[in-house]
């Protein structure tokens, strides 16, 4: 493995991280926060100067591929996590654990919270806070090789590590192009929904970090309450066209320029995933007005299509605490926690796109029992699906749902019941946010052991990565020449 190589390529990741920091001091001076500001430059100064040594240990380094991938995907997810966590711990809000637990929840766009009173932190710490969500959305190591054509053989690899989903579409020949062009998405996307929240009656702090906590699908607010702060339908119907949009794949917006939107219609994943959004919506609905209490109608389907997308996009935003929902209700929004978004979405969860291949392949099973010599391919889209990505997607099943019930194991050994623990293993794996009982909507996560909540940030990697890219580096054959 190039050494040399994957440490250069931390040390411009580094950088890229340090600017980043930088963005919070304009809110700090904005609002007068100095201590906060300080913690900012200190931050950011020290991040530049670990990103400069690294490279300068580095070197001329060399050529990546794929060893060096995935090293420096997971790598640069842990270090964002670490260095992202230094200004929550320098505020004085949080401990070490409690720090990097609240950054790690950020980048990975989980949204899962220790933050007991959100509101009494710094503007500075919450924008960051939402930032980072942002950034972790569209990916870190995506705006990478966007930003540097000249990564060589590993750009495509790296991309596709990073991107969501068993494969990862690329919309031009060169793959850095594909990734400036989903960077491109992804910011008038933003743009547009910042507008939007203005022109509905927020002040520009809160449509940013809104903003950034939607097409991240990552869920964080600066306010108590979430979304239900505002106590505006019209925000919610906003909040909720764009979560229903970071949670679709994003090769298909480039799609809609070249082919009028035809490939949108026609995408089998996409269907699925706004059938799943109208028919749970609809029961949900159903439910909330036989049993669940609610009297007008027109309340009850926002709060269920709001939830909903919520969860299935595993943004983890809330308009009403879901969790004193009926049981049919709660049901279903822990079944669309396992499923998530699309494949090549911000969204976290198993993705659409793997439940379609997953029943495909079972149906040619069931097939395959009673007439074995016919020869049967799957299609998705009128594509044929390679067998390798088949036997990817049953493997990624196996890996996630392990990583799930360990997760609940390890998490209940601690005295915690075991719906607060499965479903706080799911809500982290699933970068969703909230869960139910003890991290449910109206909850955080305050209460758990340091060691509980750093199986759950381990649990957030997972999730974010794939699980795929972890588990090959814990393989002695992976560090093997």
């Amino acid at each position: 493995m190039n050494l040399l190589a994957t440490l250069r390529f931390l040390g411009r990741l580094l950088l890229v991280l340090a600017l980043a920091e930088s963005f919070p001091v304009a809110v700090c001076w904005f609002y007068g926060e100095q201590e906060a500001l300080v913690d900012f430059l200190a931050t950011a100064a020290a991040t530049g100067l670990c990103g400069l040594l690294l490279i300068r240990v580095g070197g001329a380094g060399g050529e990546l591929y794929r060893r060096e991938g995935i090293v420096i995907v997971v790598a640069g997810w842990i270090l964002a996590s670490l260095f992202g966590a230094v200004p929550y711990f320098l505020s004085g809000e949080v401990g070490l654990v409690d720090a990097l637990f609240e950054s790690a929840s950020g980048f990975t766009t989980t949204g899962a919270s220790i933050l007991t009173d959100i509101e009494s932190a710094p503007r500075g710490l919450l924008f960051w806070r939402s930032f980072t969500q942002w950034l972790g959305g569209m990916g870190i190591i995506v705006l990478f090789v966007a930003l540097l054509p000249e990564l060589g053989p590993g750009a495509r690899f790296l991309y596709k590590l990073e991107v969501p989903g068993p494969t990862a579409e690329t919309l031009h020949p060169r793959v850095h192009d594909t990734a400036a062009v989903l960077w491109k998405t992804y910011l008038y996307l933003s743009l547009a929904q910042v507008l939007l929240l203005l022109a509905a009656g927020l002040d520009l702090y809160d449509a940013m970090t809104h903003t950034f906590s939607t097409l991240s699908t990552g869920g964080f607010s600066p306010r108590g309450a979430s979304i239900a702060a505002f106590g505006s339908p019209l925000v919610e119907v906003i909040v909720v066209v764009f979560m229903v949009i970071a949670g679709a794949n994003f090769s298909l917006y480039f799609a809609i320029l070249r082919h009028r939107g035809r490939n949108l219609v026609r995408d089998p994943e996409f269907r699925l995933y706004v059938a799943m959004i109208a028919a749970a919506s609809g029961l949900v609905t159903w439910n909330l007005m036989t049993r669940g209490g609610y009297e007008l109608l027109p309340r009850a389907f926002l709060d269920a299509l709001f939830q909903v997308a919520s969860i299935l996009t595993t943004t983890g935003f809330a308009t009403a605490d879901y969790d004193r929902w009926p049981s049919l209700s709660r049901l279903l929004l822990v079944g669309l926690m396992f499923i998530g978004g699309c494949a090549g979405s911000t969204a976290g969860g198993l993705k659409v796109m793997r439940l379609v291949i997953g029943l495909k392949s079972a149906l040619r099973e069931v097939r395959l029992m009673y007439s074995p010599s016919t020869v049967l391919r799957i299609f998705v889209g009128g594509k044929a699906v390679p067998d390798a990505v088949v036997k990817s997607v049953a493997g990624f099943f196996i890996l996630y749902f392990v990583s799930w019930a360990l997760g609940t194991l390890f998490l209940t050994m601690g005295g915690i019941d075991l719906e607060t623990s499965a479903s706080a293993a799911i809500a982290t794996l699933g970068n969703i946010g909230p869960g139910l009982a003890r991290v449910g909507p109206a909850q955080n996560f305050a209460f758990w052991s340091d060691a509980q909540k750093l199986l759950m940030v381990l649990l957030m990697w997972l999730g974010r990565l794939e699980v795929y890219a972890i588990a090959a580096l814990v393989t002695a054959s992976f560090w093997r020449r």
